[in-house]
């Protein structure tokens, strides 16, 4: 844990800075945890669709994405309870540049989202069990 609300993460071999905006209390030096969530996702789309690309024999020049998602912070701060603390909801728009019809890109995208790990786990719910450490 660093100053304020930074925390300093080790994934494998790379170390990954989360943090919160300074008008949330934080020193703004690195995604916050949400934001983070958001931009993997977005990758795992990006890395899906090369691999899709590859076993398909398909020309992706590139894939370029936008991401929003609705959050209400009520939840998180324990404001209001009837409020989830997660995202309401996510939503991805993705530029596809590949020869592909536009029925082939929708096929592509929807092929994507259905073999990406990460789309998985939000759309289904993973299990999540946490435990103090002994």
């Amino acid at each position: 844990m660093g100053n304020g609300f930074a925390i300093e993460v080790a994934c494998g071999n790379h170390r990954v800075f989360i943090d919160q905006p300074r008008a949330a209390f934080g020193t703004d030096t690195g995604p916050s945890p949400l934001e983070l969530v958001l931009a993997a996702l977005a990758g795992c789309f990006g890395t899906i669709g090369r691999f899709l690309a590859h076993q398909r024999k398909v020309e992706l020049r590139g894939m370029r994405f936008e991401v929003e998602a609705d959050y209400d912070p009520a939840g998180l701060l324990g404001r209001d309870t009837s409020v989830r603390p997660g995202f309401e909801e996510v939503r991805l728009r993705v530029d596809i540049d590949a020869d592909m019809t536009l029925e082939q890109k929708q096929e592509f995208l929807a092929e994507v989202e259905r073999r990406c790990p990460l789309a998985d786990n939000l759309l289904r719910g993973t299990r999540l069990y946490s435990e103090l450490a002994g």
